[in-house]
């Protein structure tokens, strides 16, 4: 049942996040052109230990050579200044909350903290685009920017198993994703940006910039431009003219040439990058890209739901989402993942699961389980390979994929244990090694079941049970794949 924006709104600022809305309403009661204002924020943040420590690193990140080491809370206050000290404390406080987030799906995950490094390079961008505002107008851009987008980054972060159900739906690096996320959730992330920008009482600068930003004066243009520039570094679009044409209008701005631009953007950058480090967030620091080059532009894929989208096109995808995931990630965990679910969505498999290899060698266990929906299965799996010969011993030792759509024929009758027998549950299984170099860590096994995906003893031991098989050429095709995950799995842990 969608839920309303006051809804939304409420779900995320005092359930999902109520450690942002308490910090929030604690910084509001502190003025920002009171003086007097300033030791009572610092006995108020030495509070909360791992705020503390997080605005001394960052007093120490952003001081110049020559100056004495900031060691404690008060000498960072007046170092940074309140608009500052009260900028980082939302900051550390939002990257804490939202990083926090435990058991998402690693979908959700991945999306997330990719919004996350678009914010906050937005937050840097719109300050490092305004440098002959006050002080206080620079804080008060950058964090308009940082927040511009918090209505869908605290979706992903707040929406369960509704954001889980999304994700799984559709392709959600489609240039498309957004508006039909808009549409299943009820309401328009702009107005979730809103409302919880109102409900934590934020400046005014945020919520102008979120109602018709391009209408306004420069320094609101410059949030949404800042907004836009992080986006289209991270994924640049189908228009390379669009976005030299999103450079011009911000040099404009800033009464310099793209050229010059362009250098400060990449200063901007390096900064945001040690900036991560200070807040804890290590994970952003390779989300956030360079600008990018010609060949970078026309690649957006063509938005569909997946069960609208050709076997080929999807595979296709699959293959180019690997390989673009060299650029960002070194966690194999990440790769095997990413492969499983698109090799669910490409063939409709019921089942498609990554065996791992024990230490000892002995037996494959479940490291990932994925059902027909392309969901995590809570199903897990051993299976002795060495007590006696097996196919998945056999493909382990020879390196060869394997491919069973009638265990009982005489060709796999002796290679299927009775564990092997429940596992296949009287459908078709394929066996596809899954390599580092040369070293063999474990199987990749792709399943159909008997089509109504019903099963009992019963069925198993019916010779007349109705099997769906793999066809060769997909079985092909999945072989392939895998071999390209090989690929990818190898190349990285050679960096």
């Amino acid at each position: 049942m969608l839920k309303t924006t006051e809804q939304w709104i409420e779900l995320i600022a005092n359930t999902e996040l109520p450690a942002i809305t308490s910090t929030a309403k604690m910084l509001d009661k502190f003025s920002n052109d009171d003086k007097s204002s300033l030791p009572k924020l610092s006995k108020a943040i030495l509070h909360d230990q791992a705020l503390a420590s997080c605005l001394l690193k960052v007093a120490n990140n952003i001081q110049h050579k020559g100056i004495t080491k900031v060691t404690t809370v008060s000498r960072a206050s007046v170092v940074l200044g309140i608009q500052t000290v009260k900028n980082v404390c939302l900051t550390a406080k939002l990257v804490d909350s939202l990083l926090a987030s435990k058991s998402l799906d690693f979908r959700v995950y991945k999306k997330l903290i990719q919004l996350m490094a678009n914010s906050f390079f937005a937050g840097m961008l719109a300050k490092m685009m305004v440098p002959n505002y006050s002080d206080e107008t620079q804080e008060e851009v950058y964090l308009a920017a940082l927040l511009y987008g918090i209505g869908e980054t605290a979706f992903w972060s707040s929406g369960g198993e509704f954001a889980d159900q999304l994700v799984q739906a559709v392709d959600s690096e489609s240039p498309g994703f957004k508006a039909y996320c808009e549409q299943e959730i009820g309401t328009t992330f702009n107005a979730l940006s809103r409302g919880l920008a109102k409900t934590w009482n934020l400046s005014d600068l945020l919520l102008k910039a979120l109602d018709q930003p391009e209408s306004r004066t420069n320094e609101i243009k410059t949030i949404f431009f800042a907004d836009k520039l992080s986006t289209s570094i991270a994924q640049p679009g189908e228009s390379e003219t669009d976005f030299n044409s999103l450079l011009d209008d911000i040099a404009k701005i800033m009464q310099i040439s793209v050229t010059q631009l362009k250098i400060r953007i990449e200063k901007t950058r390096e900064q945001a990058t040690e900036l991560l480090k200070s807040y804890g967030a290590e994970v952003l620091i390779d989300l956030i890209k360079v600008l990018p080059l010609a060949s970078d532009f026309g690649q957006s894929k063509i938005f569909a739901p997946l069960s609208q989208i050709s076997k080929e096109k999807s595979l296709l995808t699959a293959f180019i989402k690997l390989t673009s995931l060299m650029k960002s990630s070194r966690d194999l965990n990440e790769y095997l993942q990413s492969a499983l679910v698109d090799s669910v969505n490409t063939f409709a498999f019921d089942r498609c699961s990554f065996l791992m290899m024990s230490d000892d060698k002995s037996q494959v266990k479940s490291r990932f389980v994925f059902n027909d929906k392309a969901e995590d299965d809570p199903l897990r799996i051993a299976i002795n390979i060495r007590q006696s010969d097996n196919v998945i011993g056999r493909v382990l030792d020879s390196n060869m994929p394997a491919l069973i759509n009638d265990y009982t024929h005489r060709q796999w009758r002796d290679l299927v244990t009775q564990e092997l027998v429940v596992f296949i549950q009287n459908g078709a299984l394929a066996v596809i090694p899954v390599k580092i170099g040369n070293k063999t860590i474990g199987v990749v096994c792709a399943q159909y079941f008997i089509n109504d995906n019903k099963w009992n003893s019963k069925k198993i031991a019916s010779k007349n049970a109705n099997r769906k098989m793999i066809a060769e050429d997909d079985f092909q095709q999945l072989c392939a794949f895998i071999e390209h995950l090989n690929m990818c799995l190898t190349m990285i842990m050679m960096r």
